[in-house]
């Protein structure tokens, strides 16, 4: 079976993918971080075992063997100092963090980071239909950048989506390094697409109309599917590295772009390449 005659059973999977995502952050949404609500956060690490701390107001997460991260309302300096010496009460320790954001700012930085992502959705899709405006036949060029728009809205809400999942189930929240992470991962899933399109570009100049357009894009598929796989592989390499061995925000982080660029890829082989192939298709029955 070819990539594109396999093209359903992509389909399929990618729309229970999908579904499942927007369903979950429909139900339970996304547990948002202090960057967007507004609060402080304390991490601390203790020297020898870490002891069993309850303070009021104040939601606590373990980390590794002997850390805290404290999330709470946004505190002064005094009440600031004043929790250190609750917690060193308990026993030696060094304070690795503290970040204390204001509602306001929290507000103002959720409103630019979704004006963020909705831009460059934008952009790409504008930029799609330029670089690919020569290539007219069989499929107009504006019709690659909606693909293109799919398969990133594919990619970027998996991870949204198990986000919430971790949120709801383990209270992982997002902040402002998430919102960095989609943006790498539209970053990493569009130059793997532009690849695929580029090469079906220059084959569908190769071979003209002596070929029919599947074949083209199932050849163009299988000349770059050997790049696509061994770059997102580096980035995934990396990224489990920064996973096992960074800190806790670069946990998430690393996470986040693991799950993005495996289904990046993903898409930009089956899915995106797929889209432009239905279309024509669809569109020659019409015609």
């Amino acid at each position: 079976m070819t990539i594109i005659g396999a093209r359903r059973i992509s389909y399929w999977v990618s729309g229970v993918l999908v579904a499942a995502s927007f369903l979950a952050v429909a139900v339970w949404g996304l547990k948002l971080g202090i960057d967007f609500t507004g609060g402080s956060l304390m991490e601390v690490e203790y020297k020898n075992t870490r002891p069993s701390v309850v303070l009021p107001d104040t939601l606590m997460q373990p980390v590794e063997e002997k850390g805290l991260i404290l999330r709470l309302p946004a505190i002064d300096e005094a009440r600031h100092q004043a929790i250190l010496s609750e917690l060193r009460k308990a026993g030696e320790l060094e304070e690795k963090q503290f970040t204390s954001i204001g509602p306001t700012i929290g507000a103002e930085l959720k409103r630019k980071s979704v004006y963020a992502i909705i831009l460059v959705f934008v952009m790409i899709v504008l930029y799609i239909s330029w670089a690919f405006r020569q290539v007219s036949r069989p499929v107009a060029s504006w019709k690659y950048g909606i693909a293109t728009l799919i398969a990133l809205v594919h990619d970027v809400s998996i991870p949204v989506g198990f986000f919430a999942v971790l949120g709801h189930f383990y209270g992982i929240t997002v902040d402002t390094l998430f919102v960095t992470a989609l943006l790498t991962i539209l970053g990493f899933s569009v130059h793997d697409t532009i690849v695929v399109f580029d090469r079906i570009r220059e084959n569908l100049k190769k071979f003209g109309s002596r070929e029919p357009f599947e074949n083209v894009v199932e050849a163009s598929l299988r000349q770059t599917i050997v790049r696509s796989i061994n770059t997102s592989l580096t980035v995934m390499l990396v990224m489990l590295a920064l996973y096992f061995f960074g800190g806790a925000s670069a946990k998430l982080f690393s996470l986040a772009i693991l799950i993005g660029v495996f289904f990046g890829t993903y898409s930009s082989i089956f899915i995106a390449s797929a889209l432009v192939v239905s279309w024509n298709r669809w569109s020659l029955r019409r015609s």
